[in-house]
């Protein structure tokens, strides 16, 4: 009787854990495969970049862009999150921005003790701050979850339903990374009191302060003496239309409400509606005769994770160029961001396990939380940092992290399927 339960429990054993060393060799091959996929397609956009073979030269790179983010990325968006989302999983869904917002406050921390202790050059702590907590929350982890679903021995099931899911977990929490990114991150990389971030060797230059007219988002949308003078010819019309004109330039809604974001948005609205969703997002028997299914949306959708690849590599060849930053602060960002910055991540995301916040069971939903902590930095606040005069540097920071981020990824991804699984 005791070698019968012995053979037993060894049977059982061997059934949960495998045969030993394929468990963790399959794991790793799980993990690796869609980063190498991924990066692949990114260095074929880096390389079409080059000026070896300048296939995407800047303007081709800059249209591709343009084509990535006003349309294809939106069409994926409206797509996937639509035809997952209703009001009671929007309800269940809510920890999904607050780990947005958690990732990025603690993010900003890490940056500034890393930042205070290597104390990168002036003007740049700031930026190392941001570098350091702004993580790339949506097209990275979009194209990842879609190269780990394509393989049928994903451990989470269903190819079709493991992308739709991800895909809604991952599109529901991009509103309030733009919102963060296009407020925060925009205020945090402006331009120090010298007006530029091109200051040599930390002379600084007597320069005179700019003029008021030069930067628009420090103009007053009405001076004292205007709105004194036309205060009494004003109608009430007039003013809740300079009310609301004052409040969309100061809240920076402009920037906010980009395609992307403006597709999450309608997809919430029309999804969490029945009646909508079984007419545009639904293609059943039942609603056959009523069906408003956008097959162009679906064809757009499925061309966006080449483009984005083929442009997030192009948008690499800039870095690593001539950065100011020097070698020590950009080791110590790229460290802070990929090494530093998921361990907090995990810690709260199990806590938030603990508490009962999670959906129970739902294991996707905890692996797109932890892809959020995981992520390198965000390409958008590249973006912002180009705008605001220091896109040489977000460039090489960039590149570097990218690079790195290729081993860290899978080794994260590793540790997590481990965890859940």
């Amino acid at each position: 009787m005791e070698r019968l339960l012995s053979a037993v429990n060894q049977a059982a054993a061997e059934a949960v854990v495998g045969v030993p060393g394929e468990s963790l060799l399959g794991t790793i091959k799980i993990a690796v495969l869609p980063i190498a996929k991924v990066f692949t397609m990114c260095f074929l956009g880096f390389l079409m970049a080059s000026k070896y073979v300048n296939i995407l030269p800047a303007n081709g790179r800059k249209l591709l862009n343009g084509l990535v983010f006003s349309l294809l990325l939106p069409c994926l968006i409206f797509s996937q999150l639509g035809q997952a989302v209703t009001i009671e999983k929007m309800l269940e869904w809510w920890f999904i921005p607050m780990n947005v917002v958690l990732g990025s406050l603690s993010g900003s921390l890490i940056g500034f003790i890393v930042a205070s202790l290597v104390r990168p050059p002036y003007p740049f702590f700031k930026f190392t701050i941001i570098q350091i907590g702004i993580g790339n929350i949506g097209n990275v982890p979009l194209v990842l979850i879609a190269a780990l679903c394509r393989d049928k021995s994903n451990p989470f099931g269903d190819s079709e339903k493991c992308s739709k899911d991800g895909t809604a977990y991952i599109s529901f929490g991009q509103w309030v990374g733009a919102i963060i990114l296009y407020t925060y991150v925009f205020h945090m990389l402006a331009p120090p009191p010298e007006g530029t971030f091109d200051i040599e060797d930390g002379n600084l230059p007597i320069k005179s302060p700019p003029k008021e007219d030069g930067i628009a988002e420090q103009v007053p949308l009405l001076t004292q003496e205007e709105a004194a003078s036309t205060k009494s010819n004003v109608s009430e019309k007039g003013k809740f239309k300079d009310i609301f004109v004052f409040l969309y330039e100061k809240l920076k809604l402009k920037q906010i409400l980009q395609p992307p974001i403006i597709a999450s948005i309608l997809a919430m609205l029309l999804g969490a509606i029945p009646f909508f969703k079984r007419l545009i997002f639904t293609a059943d028997d039942s609603c056959k005769h009523y069906e408003f299914r956008p097959d162009s949306v679906e064809n757009y959708r499925e061309a966006m994770i080449p483009c984005i690849l083929l442009a997030l590599g192009g948008n690499l060849v800039d870095g690593p160029g001539s950065s100011k930053l020097g070698v020590r602060t950009t080791a110590a960002i790229i460290f802070a961001r990929l090494v530093l910055v998921p361990p907090v991540g995990l810690g709260i995301v199990t806590l938030a396990d603990k508490l009962g916040f999670l959906p129970a069971g739902d294991k996707m939903f905890k692996f797109v939380l932890l892809l959020q902590h995981t992520m390198p930095t965000s390409v958008l606040a590249g973006a912002v940092a180009n705008l605001r005069g220091c896109g040489r540097e977000a460039a090489a920071v960039l590149f570097w992290v990218h690079i790195f981020a290729i081993i860290s990824m899978a080794g994260w991804i590793v540790l997590y399927l481990n965890i859940l699984f």
